[in-house]
């Protein structure tokens, strides 16, 4: 059998609410899959019927050869025999436990020197020598972050789970041990899926993403490739498209199609024709703001708009502008001070038909598949 994860289950809850884990991924060679949603959209969910700790109500979970749960029969595998290691939200660590208290729980069936060992070989890797003998009260949010992970590769899993593992710290913390978790997660070459609501963190930490929302996943492949091309409209704004305007494609030729929109002509690149109803996605990252007559890009779309508000964000500003629709635009603080921009300003928004992404209204809202593929991250 191929090395996958294959789920076919339903989890229901009291509420009303329900999780469709549909899912196949491949476990080799190892990477990282990102499940990525709003809150509520069921990702942590997701991780707990993987782990054991939740039982589905319909369907069966493979990993590997093995079956993990069968509703049908009754059967769930018990959380320790799936040998998963778990890092939860808010670290879970004991109080009263010592760093090497924390990490060597769940090493109990070792002996003390195979424990010791592991102990030792987390300590090193995770960088927490000198700190063994503390408590969680004595550490910063970054050290209690990683004496979590530790704790989870101490038992060397088949698979780790991570919820949320850079939420529960300050935003510069989180920023400098971005970088450090993915180094980490490729050391180990272990199968992982992260759950994160940050694209940031998304695009940064994975090999592949499965967007899900209202309980399901509704498109699922390289993150560069969902976050740039998501394949309706409810995915495009889950992973950040500012700017949805629904529009008429005019005309298609040679890969570039005419949209008409809010009275305004666009032009974007596109694979095929996409019909005659779209809706135009745009990210505000994407649009360059230029002083009213002035194109000074090679850019295919020079649209004339009046801004409507200016809202800073540390060091960027946020715009929104009206072009006979609703463009949102983030551009420095520094261009916005040197452009003297301010409500009212008359400007000129340059975008490249690249960064138009068309959308076919009539898809808007459908399933998508959900058979991963490899990518790069």
């Amino acid at each position: 059998m191929a090395a996958e994860v294959i789920s076919n289950a339903t989890k229901r809850f009291a509420s009303g609410a329900v999780v469709d884990l549909h899912l196949r991924w491949p476990l080799e060679p190892p990477g990282v899959l990102i499940l990525f949603g709003p809150s509520g959209s069921g990702k942590s969910t997701v991780l707990r019927c993987l782990a054991g700790l939740e039982r589905p109500e319909q369907g069966t979970i493979r990993f590997r050869d093995e079956v993990w749960a069968d509703a049908e029969r009754g059967y769930s595998m018990p959380p320790q025999a799936r040998r998963v290691g778990f890092m939860f939200q808010d670290f879970a660590l004991f109080p009263t436990h010592t760093v090497v208290g924390n990490i060597a729980y769940g090493l109990g069936a070792l002996t003390a020197p195979d424990r010791d060992a592991r102990i030792g070989e987390a300590v090193r890797l995770l960088h927490l020598e000198g700190l063994e003998d503390r408590r969680p009260r004595q550490l910063s949010g970054g050290q209690q972050q990683r004496v979590a992970l530790a704790r989870a590769i101490a038992m060397r899993p088949r698979l780790i789970l991570l919820d949320e593992p850079l939420s529960a710290l300050d935003a510069p913390t989180r920023m400098e041990l971005r970088g450090g978790l993915r180094r980490l997660l490729r050391t180990l070459a272990i199968p992982s899926v992260v759950v994160t609501h940050d694209w940031e963190e998304a695009l940064a930490l994975g090999d592949t993403v499965a967007i899900m929302t209202n309980g399901r996943i509704v498109q699922i492949g390289p993150p560069a490739a969902v976050f740039n091309a998501p394949r309706d409209v409810d995915v495009a704004r889950i992973v950040g498209m500012e700017t949805v305007v629904a529009g008429q494609c005019t005309a298609y030729a040679d890969g570039l199609a005419t949209v008409e929109a809010g009275g305004v002509r666009l032009l974007a690149l596109s694979s095929g024709d996409p019909g005659p109803e779209v809706y135009a996605c745009i990210r505000a990252e994407d649009v360059i703001v230029e002083p009213l007559g002035v194109a000074a890009t090679s850019a295919r779309n020079h649209l004339r708009g009046t801004i409507r508000s200016v809202t800073p964000m540390s060091a960027l500003v946020s715009l929104e502008i009206d072009c006979g629709f609703p463009l949102s635009a983030t551009i420095t603080r520094v261009a916005a001070e040197d452009l003297k921009l301010q409500a009212g300003s008359a400007v000129t928004a340059a975008i490249k038909a690249g960064a138009v992404h068309l959308i076919p209204r009539e898809g808007a809202g459908a399933t998508a598949g959900t058979r991963a593929h490899r990518g790069s991250g």
